[in-house]
């Protein structure tokens, strides 16, 4: 079965030969592997690259050990390159060189030379690892499949399919398991010894029952505005359990860092600035999400919000919680209230204003969800994405309400 991930395949063959390392990140099992070493093999193939042009090496395979040397890697890439046609160095599982970050940059030096990487421990998997390459590192972030990526390979309704999407996810691997109890075991295995056990390598915590009592609550409360201080006064009341907000930032750093869960902080729209706190945290994978909770909480409206905030970063957009305020008349007083707008997405000079709505059924509910879109005095567009809509129409007050599977589905969808 071949999933096609055209969208990173684009940027990878867009950033052939430009002097830097091309460091493939995502979390673990979400397609890198297969993205390099398949996908982009294929290209180079059918571009005319002959095999002994590429350098492919996974070495997390036992037959490489001793390629994990950086010394005996350095030879063996050098004594590959025999004459002045380009050559493509494929590694996979580059953690397992000792010091690959200085043999990584030692390519570099090679003129005729293009280097593409993929890791999955925990140092790798961090947001930070760009860093390590002094500014001579490009990152292709990889997603868990997208709707329209996990639909394309499922043989089922596109119905039936968001079912199974928003259930267990987009991991690859899903789509390989028969049986709802043989996915349920997979997500929760790899959540717990793969996942969890990164974290707590990386950042040395020894009691990793708060964290995970962390994740439990993160879980519960997807799309939800929280901070530190709430989130330890829940842990008080809960858990009966006290843990200082620092703390509970810094936990919340390493699930963000690791990309477990990913921060919507809010913006002004009208004063144009951050608000500090609170924030929204959404899950990178819904399967992973809801094997936290041993699938207990099942709420369409929430995971769907989680969803789209996926598809959008995927597409590439900045995603903040939009605030806007304005005067409302309260006991014949007039008293400034705030209303928000689910995504405030941006991408170059493109901006769009997005709610989130499972069912729109009647002009009041209208009314509410586009209270705060129709608030906002710029050009912009302003869209409603509902899983029930008909078919996706402008309303009469220039609110675009979109169809979720038109916009899951369809190219440019935003565009209409």
């Amino acid at each position: 079965m071949e999933i096609k991930r055209d969208a990173y395949l684009r940027k990878l063959i867009d950033r052939q030969h430009n002097g830097l390392v091309k460091v493939i990140t995502g979390i673990r099992r979400c397609g890198k592997s297969y993205l390099l070493f398949e996908l982009f093999y294929k290209y180079l193939k059918e571009q005319g690259v002959d095999d002994s042009h590429i350098i492919k090496l996974a070495l997390d395979d036992r037959k490489n050990k001793k390629y994990r040397n950086p010394d005996e890697l350095c030879d063996y890439v050098h004594e590959q390159i025999i004459d002045d046609k380009p050559y493509y160095i494929l590694l996979d599982e580059v953690q397992f060189v000792d010091e690959f970050e200085d043999v990584l940059n030692s390519f570099l030096h090679i003129k005729n030379a293009d280097t593409y990487v993929t890791g999955s421990n925990a140092k790798f998997l961090s947001k930070d690892i760009i860093t390590e390459f002094r500014g001579r590192g490009d990152e292709i972030h990889v997603s868990p499949l997208s709707f329209k990526e996990f639909y394309s390979v499922y043989d089922g309704s596109k119905e039936e399919a968001w079912k199974q999407y928003c259930l267990y996810g987009g991991l690859p691997k899903i789509l390989e398991y028969k049986t709802d109890e043989d996915k349920v075991a997979y997500l929760k295995n790899i959540f717990e010894e793969t996942y969890l056990t990164d974290i707590k390598e990386r950042h040395k915590i020894r009691n990793d029952a708060e964290l995970a009592e962390l994740l439990d609550i993160l879980s519960s409360s997807i799309g939800s505005l929280t901070n530190p201080k709430k989130l330890s006064d829940t842990f008080k009341s809960v858990k009966q359990v006290s843990l200082h907000p620092d703390t509970i930032n810094n936990y919340l750093k390493y699930l963000v860092d690791s990309y477990l869960i990913a921060q919507s902080k809010r913006y002004d729209i009208k004063g144009k600035k951050y608000i500090n706190t609170p924030s929204k945290y959404y899950f990178t994978d819904m399967g992973l999400r809801n094997a936290r909770l041993n699938f207990r909480q099942y709420e369409e409206t929430h995971i769907m919000e989680n969803v789209i905030y996926n598809e959008l970063k995927i597409m590439g957009f900045n995603l903040d919680v939009g605030v806007v305020e304005y005067s409302k008349a309260v006991d014949g007083k007039s008293v400034r209230v705030q209303a928000e707008v689910d995504f405030v997405c941006n991408k170059a000079d493109k901006r769009y204003y997005i709610q989130s709505a499972f069912s729109i059924p009647d002009r009041e509910k209208m009314l509410q969800e586009q209270n705060s879109l129709t608030r906002i005095n710029d050009s912009f567009k302003k869209i409603i994405i509902v899983k029930d809509a008909i078919k996706t129409h402008y309303n009469d007050d220039g609110v675009l309400i979109l169809n979720l599977f038109d916009f899951l589905l369809e190219e440019n969808s935003l565009e209409n």
